[in-house]
Parts: structure tokens; sequence; C-alpha cells
């Protein structure tokens, strides 16, 4: 196995605890997914149950990819995260494309998704026009970027504040459902009022993607106390945590108005049980909830990604990279990497579809996942006598289940969106003579 330790970790400050690193997990996967998606997954899933067992088929697979991944990542504390992993467990070449597809298109993508959606939810909230969406959705990532420029300790505490804070809403979702919602939820399949459900598999294709963000918190691998014991911990118990909250607020939603009334409402829907249990205030309360959660969200991952962009910089494999690996002296964060990302995110948000964008880099993302999965194989095999700090569980069933869960992943990607798969594919391909100018070709020179 390749180096452990780059010099990314040793300049970098270990300040972020357990709960930090914790909060990192659930505010990144929390988002908006959980709150919009009820009735997407419940349509294609065709009732009730089958939507609920879904999400928990869901959170099962990225439990199972968590666990895997932990394991790697006590025995590869770096930052950079999946590119660590990739370059480690094969080569510069497969770490740098990871990177790659992480820094230029797929993080900046989620960024400016989550600026574009949270401008929406403002203009919404405050009655404002349509004119301010683009200057609330820049303003929402440079905030948030400012934030990120200060000492890394006020990230991480910024996410365990807006973690509690976007948990109210879902805790109350999932109490006045249990105890207070008086819906038939399984009575009905979903079946019966359209012909249009797109099947289970479907149904937990999205849920995946409500569960997306669970690695970033391994790009912080440098910066987190003990990150051989505190980042499997972080992974495993944030997954597990998310999946409850999950499970417990779809059957709150199920419980309160039941599946009928959730098909007919949409993304609606939860908006109308706010209204329906607390009034109108309790629909503005809940909205304060979800920008909260967007906030958290972008937090996450603007804490996240720039990282990755500062680790490929540090080995020089980036254009810019002597301004890519500077770290404040007095801060000790990546500014300038912090900087590129956003303004990465704010062209996006600017030009293009970043929804759009970041669907397509889904199926590059597990394609990548799939590698690093087979990995810890690989690394056991290379060391069988390394005592390991944290082994997966159920060794080799968990991750094979991961294996062949991103395998579903990808195939559905494939079938169903062709032109998609090959525009993604394309993006990656396009670090190819990047590598090439700025890692092999200095290495054929000095030989």
């Amino acid at each position: 196995m390749k180096k452990q330790t780059s010099q990314a970790d040793v300049s970098l400050n270990r300040s972020l605890g357990l709960w930090s690193a914790l909060a990192l997990v659930v505010g990144t996967i929390i988002g908006v997914g959980i709150f919009v998606r009820q009735a997407a997954i419940i349509n294609d899933a065709g009732s009730a149950k089958a939507a609920l067992f879904a999400w928990l088929a869901g959170g099962l697979l990225t439990l199972a990819a968590g666990l895997t991944i932990a394991e790697i990542a006590s025995q590869i504390p770096s930052t950079g995260g999946l590119y660590a992993y990739m370059e480690a467990i094969y080569n510069k070449f497969w770490g740098f494309l990871s990177g790659w597809m992480q820094i230029i298109v797929y993080g900046p993508a989620m960024i400016a998704a989550l600026g574009s959606y949270l401008a929406i939810l403002v203009l919404d909230f405050f009655h404002l026009p349509s004119f301010w969406t683009l200057p609330i959705a820049l303003g929402s990532i440079i905030l948030v970027g400012i934030l990120n420029i200060f000492p890394n300790r006020y990230g991480g505490a910024f996410a365990i504040i807006t973690t509690i804070c976007k948990l109210v809403p879902v805790a109350a979702l999932i109490i006045f459902g249990l105890f207070f919602g008086h819906a038939d939820a399984f009575s009905q399949s979903v079946g019966d009022l359209h012909t249009t459900a797109g099947g289970f598999g479907v149904a937990m294709l999205a849920t995946l993607f409500a569960f997306d963000g669970w690695i970033l918190v391994a790009n912080l691998g440098g910066e987190i106390k003990n990150p051989k014991k505190m980042l499997p911990r972080a992974i495993s118990l944030g997954i597990m945590l998310v999946m409850v909250i999950y499970l417990l607020v779809s059957y709150g939603v199920l419980k309160s108005i039941g599946p009928a009334k959730i098909h007919e409402l949409g993304t609606t829907a939860i908006p109308y049980i706010a209204n329906q249990d607390f009034g109108v205030w309790g629909g503005k309360a809940l909205s304060i909830g979800i920008i909260i959660s967007i906030i958290g969200c972008m937090n996450g991952k603007i804490m996240t990604f720039p990282r990755i962009m500062y680790a490929m910089a540090e080995e020089k494999q980036l254009p810019g990279s002597k301004w890519l690996s500077y770290l404040n002296p007095k801060t000790r964060t990546p500014v300038f990497a912090i900087i590129a990302t956003l303004i990465i995110a704010g062209l996006m948000i600017c030009f293009t579809n970043p929804d759009r964008i970041s669907e397509l880099c889904i199926f590059t993302v597990y394609c990548f996942y799939v590698m690093a999965f087979v990995g810890v194989f690989l690394l056991r095999k290379r060391n069988p006598n390394q005592v390991r700090v944290f082994s997966v569980p159920l060794f080799p069933f968990t991750p094979i289940v991961a294996i062949l869960g991103s395998l579903f992943v990808i195939i559905s990607e494939i079938t169903s969106d062709p032109i998609g798969v090959l525009v993604s594919l394309s993006i990656v391909a396009i670090g190819i003579p990047v590598y090439y100018f700025k890692v092999m070709r200095p290495r054929q020179a000095t030989k």
C-alpha cells in the first residue's frame, strides 16, 4: 500500500472531533431529498409498504458501503477521501480521475444545486420577485464559503448547529405523524391511482440519491482528531442515524395524510402537513427548517470538496497548484481551493442546470465507489498481517452487498439514460490529458 500520510495531512490542523465529524455526515446527507422526494418514491414503488422497503433497502446498501469505506479510511486516514483511497489502492492515474471528477463537476454542481434551491425557497418565504434568484443563490454559497475560510472548528461548529436545527422539523414530522396521524397508510396502493410507477428498483435508486454525501467527511481525514478511529465511527453512526430518520419521517408522513394524498400533492406534501398540523405559522417554521437544512448541507460540501482540490494541488497535479495548495498561515484552511470551488459552482448557477449535471455525475461516482469497495479485498490481500483499527462487520458479505448495490445503480443508469452516461464519461475523460501534462510529462522530463 502506498503512503498514508501526505504533506496535506501534516499541514492541516487536526481540530475536528467525533461530534463535528458525525454532524458533517448527518448534515451533508440530509438536505432537501427527505422533504421533497416522498411522493416520487411512493409513486415509483407503487405502495406505501414498498416505499418504506425502498427507503430501508437504500439505507442498508448505503450502510454496507459506509462500513466498507470505514475500514479503508481506518488504514488510509488521509485528506482527500475517495481520491486518496483510489491512489493508494490502485495508482495515481485512478486517484487523479476520481479527484478530477469530484472537483470539476460533481462537487461544484452539488453546491450550485443547493444554492439554487435555497434561493427558490427564500424567494417564496419572503415573497420576493424572481429577479433575486441569482443574487441569493450566489450570495448564499459565497457567505458559507467565507465561513469555511476561517479555522475549520467554526465550520465544524456550524455543522453541529445546523444539524440540530434541521432535526427540529424532522422530529416534528415524526412525532405528529406517529402519535397524532390517523390516515390508513397501508390500505391503498398508489398503483390504483396511476399506471406510471417506475417500480421498486427506480424507487430504491431515488433513495440512494437522497443518501448521497455520506463519504464526504472522509475528505477531511487530515483534519480529524485520531482519524483511524473517528472516521469509521462518524461514517457508520451517521449513516445508521440518517437511515432511521428517513424511515421514521416517511412513516410519519404516511400516517399523517396517507399515500393517496401524498401522490396528489407531490413535492408540496410536507408543507401541507405542516399547515394541517401546526397552521400557517407551522408551514413557515418548516420552511425555515428546510432552509437551515440546505445551508447545513451546503456547508458540509463546501467544507469537504475543496480539500480534494487541495490534496491534488499538494501533489502538483492541477493547473495553478501553487495557489490551490496554499494554506492560510493563521486559519490553516485551503483558501484558494475554496475560492476555486465556489467560482466553478457560481458559473454553474449562472449558465447551466446544476441539478442535471449532478445527476449525470452520480453514474461516475458509483463507478469509482465499486472500485473502492473492491479495494477492501485488495488491501487485506496485500497486508494480511496488518492490525486493523476497524474491520468491516460480516466480511466479506458486507462489501459484496456494497459492490452489487453499486453495480445495480450503474446498470440502472446505463439502461435509463445512455446519453447522460456518455456525457459523464466524457467529463471524466477530459481529465486524462490534464493528467498527462501535469503528472506524466514532468516525470518523463526528469528521467
